[in-house]
């Protein structure tokens, strides 16, 4: 963003003409949600440029007839913030000479800090902003960034920080904004267009992250199949999850194999549990895991089951516990299977336990996908610092050579060419058992399908496939457990595929 507003100085835009933009921007944010301004409103004025976007607001709103106050905690150091809040001061806002009352009925107005903070706030400022919440909770809108955030990595300062219930952030959403440590603090995030010339946005490099939710689900194209195809040529999963103790991952992970549309579905599972299994999912076709006495699941074992070159997709992982067994004993059939290898849950536990533990994804021939969350990602990454999961995901797929899923409350797809996704707008109330199950059961089918279309199976595939099954959870209305998402998923991809 700074690299942004450099070039549209560059251009000869002046720096009073985008202070202007920016603040009237946010007046009009206000202007249609005046509800917020009827007990009237205080500025929190920062030393910078954002102190100057909040002046700016501070001018439009008193002009408009509104009660405004502001605040300067901070010597006012940037030249065009002077002139603002002199201005200010000239047309009759009220600067007030002490801190406000926390609990003062009026909308507060957060313009202390802004883009690129990377000191924790003065503690007398955190602990206001803390008062601020605890006696008036949702009573703050923040601009741009809230104070004590950083605006890259998302991580919040020691001595504290604002908690919005709105953010305004300006031109371009901030990554750190997204991160799942930031989102109690920005609460509903609104991009404040500020007219960027689309050249710009068309310079940026394909490495550029994306910030994708429902409303792109139009602009990407499902695997093709030609409609003549058997159901061998629609992709053939086969699915190793589950144990004894965890025997409803097998079934939400065969479900959400079902739901991709995918041809042909394989699983090995224990006796007991393919035969309760059965009548639910009559389509999938089950292989009896060898009897043992021990509960453990061998993967040598159920990959023994595996016809390699009569797959096009392997889900390894869901429900299916640690053994003691290692990694080494079945480790090449893995690496010269061709096809997708979507590795998640204990697969990628009992592959961190292993002697190569990440570094032996390398030697796959095929693709591979793997999908942890925070703590599996930690176990196999133990080096790569995590207080930025899109930075980490990144880092982990550049390093692997694999895709990358990393689960969370906005989940962050990367490739390891450097291309990154990140999903927002999701329901936070599917935060449940056996949604990544589902998830997992999904990716791998929609996976194998890509692998039979005209199209190349690709990591976008991956972030399409994540992105299908977040909306389909989102927009479920019958609840938020895996099994009733199941079925909508199912709904929602026939629609996509027709």
């Amino acid at each position: 963003m700074r690299g942004l507003e450099e070039q549209l100085f560059s251009y000869g835009m002046p720096e009073e003409a985008l202070m202007e933009k920016v603040g009237l921007g946010m007046k009009d944010w206000f202007m249609k949600n005046r509800k917020y301004l009827n007990n009237g409103v205080i500025v929190l004025v920062g030393p910078g440029h954002n102190g100057g976007d909040g002046l700016v607001l501070a001018r439009e709103l008193h002009l408009a007839g509104f009660d405004v106050s502001i605040w300067c905690p901070i010597k006012v150091k940037r030249p065009l913030t002077a002139k603002q809040l002199s201005y200010c001061s000239s047309i009759g806002i009220t600067k007030l000479q002490q801190e406000p009352d926390a609990s003062d009925e009026a909308i507060w107005i957060e313009a202390l800090f802004g883009l690129a903070q990377s000191r924790p706030i003065p503690q007398a400022i955190g602990r206001l902003l803390k008062r601020r919440e605890e006696l008036k909770p949702g009573r703050l809108v923040s601009l741009d960034v809230p104070a004590g955030i950083c605006s890259e990595k998302g991580r919040i300062f020691e001595t504290g920080a604002a908690k919005a219930s709105f953010t305004l952030t300006v031109g371009l959403i901030k990554e750190g904004l997204l991160q799942d440590s930031a989102l109690p603090h920005v609460g509903t995030l609104v991009r404040i267009d500020i007219g960027i010339p689309k050249a710009l946005f068309d310079s940026f490099p394909n490495t550029t992250p994306l910030k994708i939710s429902s409303n792109d689900i139009e602009s990407f194209e499902l695997p093709k199949i030609s409609p003549d195809a058997s159901k061998y040529k629609r992709g053939r999963l086969f699915v190793v999850a589950g144990c004894k103790k965890y025997k409803g991952a097998s079934l939400l992970a065969l479900q959400g194999a079902m739901a991709s549309g995918v041809g042909s579905i394989q699983t090995v599972l224990p006796t007991e549990i393919s035969s309760a299994l059965f009548g639910i999912v009559p389509e999938v076709i089950f292989h009896d895991y060898p009897s043992s006495e021990k509960e453990e699941i061998y993967l040598a074992k159920c990959l023994g089951k595996i016809n390699f070159n009569r797959i096009d997709s392997l889900l390894i992982g869901p429900g299916l516990g640690i053994a003691n067994e290692d990694w080494d004993q079945f480790s090449l059939a893995l690496e010269e299977f061709t096809g997708l290898l979507v590795i998640d849950a204990d697969g990628l536990n009992r592959l961190s336990s292993s002697k190569e533990g990440w570094k032996w994804l390398r030697k796959r021939q095929g693709s591979t996908w793997i999908t942890p969350h925070i703590n599996e990602f930690s176990r196999l990454f133990p080096d790569i610092d995590l207080s930025c999961p899109l930075k980490a995901a990144t880092m982990a797929a550049e390093a692997s050579g694999v895709g990358v899923l990393l689960k969370g409350a906005h989940s962050v797809i990367a490739s390891p060419n450097g291309s990154a996704w990140q999903l927002v707008n999701t329901s936070n109330t599917v935060a449940r058992s056996g949604f990544g199950d589902l998830l997992a059961g999904f990716i791998s089918g929609v996976g194998a399908l890509g692998i039979c279309s005209k199209n190349t199976l690709n990591y976008e595939l991956l972030a399409y496939s994540a992105l299908i099954h977040a909306n389909a959870a989102k927009k479920c209305e019958e609840g938020s457990n895996a099994s009733l998402i199941a079925k909508n998923l199912g709904i929602v991809m026939k629609n996509l595929q027709r």
